[in-house]
């Protein structure tokens, strides 16, 4: 049976050998925003909740994780320490067996808190 889920859909149809890393990400989000609606916007897995919470991206050599500016300037410091890149409104984490799903769930947990647009 097939999924009608938008973000199985999308998981699907992603390089098989990044898949495990991908639910893993969306299972940390997941568990911080369960009153989210989960949905596609701009091509990517986003959370909804009269907005747009938090966004990822499965990309060639990493995850996008789109939080928005002010999640990303918050942790900042957090991503430095761990070595992994971001700029305005994104971070890159490798795909690999060291995801940092505590960090993931932190940033999702803030972007419920504080992104209210």
């Amino acid at each position: 049976m097939t999924s009608t889920n938008p973000i199985d859909k999308y998981i699907e149809g992603q390089n098989p050998i990044h898949k495990d890393n991908l639910c893993a990400v969306r299972d940390a989000i997941r568990k911080e925003l369960p009153g989210a609606e989960e949905r596609i916007s701009w091509s990517m897995p986003t959370w909804w909740k009269g907005y747009n919470l938090i966004h990822f991206a499965a990309a060639k050599k990493h995850i996008g994780i789109y939080p928005g500016t002010e999640a990303v300037e918050h942790f900042a410091d957090e991503f430095t320490k761990r070595g992994l890149k971001f700029s305005k409104g994104s971070i890159q984490i490798p795909y690999g067996e060291d995801l940092p799903l505590d960090l993931i769930a932190e940033i999702a947990r803030w972007c419920g808190e504080h992104n209210t647009k």
